[in-house]
Formats: structure tokens, C-alpha cells, sequence
């Protein structure tokens, strides 16, 4: 069975191992772990961590409703 890896962390401490069929498992990098030790004698090489794009700044309404303030009740504690 093949095989395709990535790394799930810039310190490389995981793989994503995906099989032909779609099936995924996470590997540790431990060399006492089988599944990682069968990965470095593989030869196989990992596809590089890619860091997932960074959330969207919330609206000022996100923020609000964050808060648990209504309008009314943050322009009374504003005293506006």
C-alpha cells in the first residue's frame, strides 16, 4: 500500500498519512512508533507544513455581541 505524507506542525512532531482509499492517520515522530519507523525506511519524504491562513478580523458588531453588551447597554456604560 501506498502512502502519501505531510507534516501537521512546523516542529514536525506529526504526519498525516493518507492511503489510496482516503483513509488518514496521524503518526507521531517517534522512532519506537512502527508506523513512523516504517515511514523512515521508507525513503519515503513528507509534503511541508503549510500554516492554515489566519481568521478574518471580526466586525465591530462581532465584537459586540462578543462582548454580551447590547448597543444600548454599552452606551450607557459609556454614559452616552
Amino acid at each position: 500500500m501506498s502512502y502519501a505524507y505531510t507534516w501537521t506542525d512546523a516542529e514536525q512532531t506529526t504526519l498525516r498519512r493518507e492511503d489510496e482509499d482516503g483513509n488518514i492517520a496521524f503518526v507521531p515522530t517517534d522512532p519506537a512508533n512502527r508506523d513512523y519507523a516504517e515511514f523512515l525506511a521508507s525513503g519515503e519524504t513528507a509534503a511541508d507544513y503549510v500554516a492554515p491562513p489566519a481568521p478574518p478580523e471580526p466586525t465591530p458588531e462581532e465584537k459586540l455581541a462578543a462582548s454580551g453588551l447590547t448597543v444600548d447597554e454599552l452606551k450607557a456604560l459609556l454614559g452616552l
